[in-house]
Order: structure tokens, then sequence, then C-alpha cells
């Protein structure tokens, strides 16, 4: 199966003081388009910036991006922000959703900017994917914690993106709501047909995934997909 997305010997540093830290250590390797990767690694490993830096959030240090069979170190800024928004989706910790728009203006933003026509019908299945038309004329400040996440997910998809990127999306959620959100964001990847690689620190959330990555010290240690590294 051809790889949708790939890095080779992916490498991020930062200086602290005098020394160099790795936060991201010549890592290789290949996701499989409908994949559900989970990255995992105690708190300081390189798994978040990992994510970054494959997702071209942030510039690595060394190393190579391979989206599509193109590598992204050759995209100029405004290429990366139009791949980012018409072909990566991305779920943080934090919803980050605009506080003066409704959860409806909220979903709409990504395709807005891109100065694209709605496609109402599949909005309208992935708001019901998500459970969420109850919720769509209402500001952020008046949905739970769980709303938000889900009115985000629904953001990050509604450009149809094929591979979806989520940073501890659980993160600031009580256990029920977490769970709920995370068998959605499972759900929906898997009903949309895509990629989905996702951080976090909880194990009974990277159980759910196809394949498992830990991360320590910027280098994957563990690899369900293809064994110990």
């Amino acid at each position: 199966m051809k790889n949708i997305i790939e890095c080779q010997e992916l490498t991020k540093e930062y200086l602290s003081g005098d020394h160099v830290i790795k936060a991201v250590d010549h890592i290789s390797l290949q996701f499989a388009p409908g994949e559900f990767c989970a990255i995992t690694g105690p708190s300081g490993s390189g798994k978040s910036t990992f994510l970054h830096v494959l997702s071209s959030l942030e510039e690595p240090t060394s190393g190579k991006v391979i989206y599509a069979d193109k590598e992204l170190g050759r995209y100029s800024d405004h290429q990366l922000s139009i791949l980012r928004r018409r072909r990566f989706g991305f779920v943080f910790q934090a919803y980050n959703l605009v506080q003066e728009l409704t959860a409806y203006e909220n979903i709409l933003l990504p395709v807005m900017l891109d100065h694209k026509t709605p496609d109402p019908k599949y909005l309208e299945h992935l708001i019901d994917m998500l459970g969420i038309r109850d919720r769509l004329n209402h500001l952020p400040t008046a949905l739970s914690g769980g709303q938000q996440q889900r009115i985000a997910i629904a953001r990050a998809l509604a450009n149809r993106p094929s591979i979806l990127f989520a940073d501890e999306p659980t993160g600031n959620l009580d256990g029920k709501s977490g769970r709920e959100v995370m068998s959605l964001l499972k759900y929906v990847s898997a009903e949309l047909g895509v990629t989905l690689i996702l951080v976090t620190h909880d194990l009974s959330v990277a159980e759910q995934a196809d394949r498992i990555l830990r991360i320590e010290d910027g280098k994957i240690v563990r690899d369900t997909k293809n064994g110990v590294i």
C-alpha cells in the first residue's frame, strides 16, 4: 500500500544554554492511508514536537517529510499554509474556537478562508456523525468542553482533509467526555477514510489505535506495526 505521508531521518534540535537538545532524533517512518496511529511517551519525550514537525507546523532541523510523493521542505510558506488548510486537519488539547462565532460559523471557517463553497450534504453528514446539530447556533462559551471539542473536530474535517493530526485531544476533558470524543474521532476517521495521527499520554486512548508508537528522548523505541527499533 502506498504511503500517504512519511519522514526520513527527521530531526528537530533546540539550544538550551550551551546544550543541544534533540526533541526529535533521526526518525524515519511511513504512514498508510486510513491508518489510526497513536503516539505515546513520557512528558518531554518529543511526541508533540514530532507531530508538529511531521505536520509542517514546525520546520525540521534536518531530514525530510514527504506527503503525496512531494517533499514539504520544497514548499514555500504560502504553499504550506494552503496544504495545511486543504489537506491536513488539526485538533488540539485547547479547542481554539473563535469565541465571537457560533459553532456552525467555527465549522465553516476553514472552508470560507479557502474561498470555497461549502458542501451542504457533506457538512450535514459531519454534523450528524458528531451529534452537534442542536448546538450549531451556540457560542463556544455556552458549550461544554466535550461539545467544544466536537465542534473543533468538525472544523478540522470541514475541508475534507486526508490526514487528521490530533495533539492530546482528550487532555482537557473529564473521563466520560474524553471517551466520547475519542470514540467519535475513531468513528469519523474510519467513516471518512481519514488517516488519524494522534498524540496522547493516556494508554487507554492509545490502545484503541491500529498502531502505537512510543517515543523516548526523541527516538522511536516501540512501533507495534514494525516492532522495536
